[in-house]
Order: C-alpha cells, then structure tokens, then sequence
C-alpha cells in the first residue's frame, strides 16, 4: 500500500513538473513572438520614415542618385521580407545605406540646417535607437528560452513537447564592416 502512495506521489509530481515546464514554455515563447513585434513595429517606423528623409536630402543632393537608389531598394527590401531571418537581413542592409545618406547629407551644408531634415534625422535616430533596444530585448528572451530548454531535464522533455532552439537577430559580417562613402 504505502509503495502505491509513494508511486503515484512521484507520478503526480512529475505531471505537476512537466505541467509547470510546458507553461513556462508557452510564456517565454510568446515573450519571444511579443520582442519579436516589436522589433517589426520599429521597423515600419522606420521604413515609414524613410521616404521623407530620402526627398528632403534629394532636393540639396540631385546628383547623388546611387545613394538613393540603395536605400530605396534597401527599404523595399525590408517591406517585402516575410521572415525573421530575411527581416533582419534587410535591416541590417537599410542600416548600411542610411549611413551612407547621412554622409551624403554632411557634404551639404544648407541641408543640415533644414530643420525639416533635422527632425527626420532626429526622428530616425530615435527610432535606430528603439530598433536596437528592441533587439537586445529579443535576443536576451531568445537566450532565456534556449537555456531553458538545453538545461537537464528540461532538454529531454522539451524536445517532447515541441520546443526547439529559436534563433538570435545578428548581424552579418558584411554588416560588420565600416561603411565606405566616396564623392
């Protein structure tokens, strides 16, 4: 009798362990899905602001057509992304160009006194900022969420129950490099 009590009292606590796993889980999955909006919500701010930022700098610098071009395909790109991976990618690409709009817009001294080109550079320095927050918020509940699932026990019973290892927002190493401008 008493080796009854004793099996289903271990029964039942690892039900209770396996039970409180699987919520945990559920939680740090759908903080992980919640960074990740956020990231995409930063994102679009900035895709949005792009546009105006591009015809301000375009009225001083006509003949700077390539640097436009490259962040008018760079912005389309990060628009027509559907993935995480192809966002990131894409960011990280209209972040190389941006730089590059910026430099242009140095070699233009009436323009950065315009205040309209002031506030959207102001603007898109703000949301670069939130950008980057964002993805050090997602990458640190990515990494909570791998330990989670990698740690014994939990990494034979997540498994089980569907959870794998999520990905980190990096950086590729063409991003890496210094941005180059030349007039």
């Amino acid at each position: 009798m008493n080796t009854f009590w004793i099996v289903g009292g271990i029964v039942v606590l690892l039900a209770l362990y396996v039970w409180s796993l699987y919520n945990g889980l559920i939680s740090m999955k759908m903080a992980i899905d919640e960074a990740w909006s956020q990231i995409d919500v930063q994102l679009k701010r900035r895709a949005d602001l792009i546009p105006n930022l591009v015809e301000t700098v375009k009225g001083y610098a006509k003949h700077e057509k390539s640097v436009f071009s490259d962040v008018t395909k760079a912005r389309s790109a990060l628009m027509g992304a559907s993935t995480m991976a192809g966002k990131a990618q894409a960011s990280d690409a209209l972040s190389g160009a941006l730089g590059k709009l910026f430099a242009v817009a140095e070699a233009y001294p009436d323009l950065k006194a315009n205040d309209e080109f002031l506030q959207l550079q102001k603007e898109l320095s703000d949301t670069e900022d939130k950008v980057a927050y964002s993805r050090q918020y997602y990458n640190s509940t990515v990494m909570d969420y791998n330990v989670k699932i990698k740690v014994f026990p939990n990494s034979m019973i997540a498994s089980q129950l569907g959870f794998g290892e999520k990905q980190f927002f990096g950086a590729s190493d063409e991003d890496r490099k210094a941005v180059k401008v030349n007039f």
